[in-house]
C-alpha cells in the first residue's frame, strides 16, 4: 500500500513539472497584449470571436498577492462591454466570445492585469458593429 501512495506522489510530481512556476527575483519585460480583429463570420450573426496573445504573460486563474511574484509573470483579463461599470475576468486563456448585443456599433476594452487585479499594459479597445439581421423567411 504504502508502495502504491509513493508511485502515485512520484507520478503526480512527474505530471505537474512541465507546468511548475518558479520565483525569481530578476525583472521580467513587460507585459503585452495584442487584439486581433472581430472574426467577420461569426460577427455577421451577431456573435463577437475576439482573439488575442499576451507576451511575457500567461493567461491562468491564479490570484492573490503571492502569485504576483511568481514567473514567468500570470495574470488575466479584465473585460468591459460598451463603458460598463462592471467588469469580467477572463482566465481562459481562448478567444473572448460574446453574444446577445443588440445590432450597432460596439466597443470592448480589454486590460491584462495581475493576479491582483492591477494592470499590466493599456487596454486594448476593439470596436465593432453587429449587423442588422435579416429577417427569417
Amino acid at each position: 500500500m504504502i508502495k502504491a501512495f509513493i508511485g502515485f506522489v512520484a507520478a503526480i510530481a512527474v505530471w505537474w513539472t512541465p507546468y511548475a512556476i518558479a520565483q525569481t527575483a530578476e525583472p521580467q519585460a513587460a507585459a503585452k497584449l495584442v487584439v486581433d480583429a472581430p472574426l467577420p463570420e461569426p460577427l455577421s450573426r451577431g456573435v463577437v470571436f475576439i482573439q488575442y496573445r499576451t507576451e511575457n504573460l500567461q493567461i491562468v486563474p491564479v490570484f492573490g498577492a503571492k502569485a504576483v511574484d511568481v514567473s514567468p509573470r500570470i495574470g488575466h483579463l479584465h473585460v468591459a462591454v460598451d463603458g460598463a461599470s462592471w467588469i469580467w475576468a477572463d482566465t481562459s486563456g481562448g478567444p473572448i466570445i460574446i453574444a446577445g448585443l443588440p445590432e450597432g456599433p460596439h466597443k470592448v476594452e480589454i486590460t491584462p492585469v495581475n493576479a491582483n487585479h492591477q494592470p499590466l499594459d493599456r487596454g486594448v479597445v476593439v470596436e465593432f458593429v453587429i449587423p442588422a439581421r435579416k429577417p427569417a423567411k
